[in-house]
């Protein structure tokens, strides 16, 4: 078997709420990466995937569980692991040398080889000419460079990579990820392994010679795929949209829980259970929504959509596709299964209704399918003002999310409810109240 670099045994961590209480982010993971390969770790937001590769890196302790670095225990920054992170990380105030040497020179590494080393990566990025340049007279694909560069020029077995390419466009995306996969293939760098955390799915499948998704609440490994196919690999090959297609239907499976009815035609639908007063909401525009269902309808869907062509065609990104789709299918406006979206009878029924109509409708599912809309309904209705302060259900949220996740649900759940005309916000007073046409006189 090829040699394991890096370990990870029944790995669990846990981050403290905003309550004191722990909240647990990483449970029994389990996980090898071995010598020669790039591993894509893809699942949603707040999953713990960035959790697990700072545990890799040594910058953060795992609670319980083992990790190794060839075969020893790992306590902090190990000397053969670098990670890029999706935010440059650069600092503004030194030259694109002197931020690429900044590892070096923290490890002690004389002037002159320091030098040498840093510009053999500056011309192995593809840098060359730029070496004075301060961070904020390059590009977003030059400055990712940049800590590209400042990864390989320490000549690590392991690289990290966290969302590298989300900040770029996607041509400049593309055109860095061949790049880094020339580097691998022609072995220019002496890195023995990748991974590769990402929202991508085509970047994963195109990437890696594994693909592992990540299940959440807690983060832990619930699926993982081979792919045995030469790189470069053709995005537009049927080998590759399969794979894609395997990778979208485990990515969405459970992701909105359903039971199985019967529509109008005695065929079977599914049908969404509600949600848990706490529970994450996807961070889907309603426009969006909307648009995505329109789109749904017409030539060539007809109704019925494989996601990976459906982000094509609406020239949507998998982490902008996928809440938008699970937003439809937790209103039951459509159906998400085996990476197909699927448009439901009321679906219809929305598409075809004019707007005012469309939001009593949106209204009316939110408050069927969201506890914590239905929840701030009912404190409204029992408040004589008509109005309660945003805080109390930010408290609540925070009992079981981290406050980052607690802001993004209620965020959502105040946007959609205001759009269903359900509830109102003062965004001045931080106060929700009764839509105008039902506050008293």
């Amino acid at each position: 078997m090829t040699q394991a670099i890096v370990e990870l045994k029944d790995v669990r961590k846990s981050f403290r709420s905003a309550d004191g209480n722990p909240r647990l982010v990483l449970d029994d993971v389990d996980f090898t990466l071995r010598d020669r390969e790039i591993v894509a770790l893809l699942g949603q937001s707040g999953s713990g995937k960035s959790t697990l590769l700072r545990i890799m890196a040594g910058l953060i302790e795992a609670d319980q569980g083992d990790v190794l670095y060839k075969g020893q225990p790992l306590y902090g920054p190990a000397r053969g692991i670098s990670m890029v992170f999706q935010s440059f990380a650069l600092f503004p105030w030194l030259t694109v040398q002197q931020n690429i040497e900044l590892g070096l020179e923290a490890r002690g590494v004389s002037t002159e080889e320091r030098e040498r080393r840093a510009e053999q990566a500056i011309d192995l990025i593809g840098l060359s000419g730029f070496e004075g340049a301060l961070p904020r007279e390059l590009s977003g694909g030059m400055r990712q460079r940049v800590g590209i560069a400042r990864a390989l020029v320490v000549e690590p077995d392991v690289l990290l990579m966290d969302e590298a390419f989300s900040a770029l466009d996607v041509l400049t995306g593309e055109r860095l990820r061949d790049d880094i996969l020339d580097l691998w293939e022609e072995r220019t760098i002496p890195t023995r392994a990748i991974l590769v955390v990402s929202h991508n799915i085509e970047e994963a499948v195109l990437m890696a010679d594994r693909v592992l998704v990540f299940a959440s609440d807690p983060g832990r490994v619930k699926y993982q795929m081979n792919i045995n196919l030469p790189r470069p690999r053709d995005p537009n090959s049927p080998e590759i949209r399969g794979l894609m297609d395997e990778v979208y239907a485990v990515m969405t499976a459970g992701r909105v829980r359903t039971h199985k009815t019967l529509d109008a035609h005695g065929e079977a639908q599914g049908d969404v259970e509600r949600l848990r007063l706490d529970e994450r909401l996807p961070a889907a525009d309603f426009s969006r929504m909307e648009g995505l269902l329109e789109r749904l309808v017409d030539e060539p869907f007809n109704g019925r959509a494989d996601l990976p062509y459906l982000g094509e065609e609406t020239g949507l990104t998998d982490e902008e596709l996928l809440p938008v789709a699970e937003a439809l299918a937790l209103l039951d406006l459509a159906h998400l299964a085996g990476g197909d979206l699927s448009i439901t009878p009321l679906g219809h029924r929305y598409v075809a209704a004019e707007f005012a109509e469309r939001q009593t409708m949106f209204g009316q599912q939110l408050l069927a399918r969201v506890p914590l809309a239905a929840h701030i309904r009912h404190s409204l209705l029992q408040e004589p003002s008509g109005e309660v302060p945003l805080k109390p259900f930010l408290d609540l949220l925070s009992e079981t999310l981290s406050a980052e996740e607690a802001q993004a649900v209620l965020d959502v759940v105040i946007e959609w409810g205001r759009h269903g005309e359900v509830y109102a916000y003062n965004y001045n007073t931080d106060m929700i109240q009764l839509p105008e046409s039902e506050q008293a006189d």
